[in-house]
């Protein structure tokens, strides 16, 4: 399979996780709020469900990082011909005019 499918997936899947988290612990509030769960039960279901967004947040700087890292070994600078050229004229230009300088 394709890195960027991959990664992709990845992000789906975050995606996915968060929003069904958020979901429960929305139900969960709903439930504290009409004293329909024991406190100590929702306690613990909600730190659950915590930690599964802490998690995914997590992923999502690890997905994040892998991307940043290709990015920039994708992007190393190479210059074409023609900058070359003109960066060559340009140094050449700088040596001319303080050897003229100098005289």
């Amino acid at each position: 399979m394709d890195k960027n499918k991959l990664i992709e997936e990845a992000l789906d899947n975050i995606r996915t996780d968060r929003t069904t988290t958020e979901s429960l612990l929305i139900d969960l509030q709903q439930e504290i709020q009409q004293n329909q769960v024991e406190n100590v039960r929702a306690g613990l279901v909600a730190a659950k469900y915590v930690e599964t967004l802490q998690r995914s947040n997590e992923q999502l700087v690890k997905v994040l990082h892998l991307i940043q890292k290709a990015e920039q070994q994708s992007g190393s600078v190479e210059l074409s011909d023609n900058e070359k050229d003109n960066l060559f004229e340009l140094i050449q230009g700088e040596m001319n005019e303080r050897a003229s300088g100098e005289d």
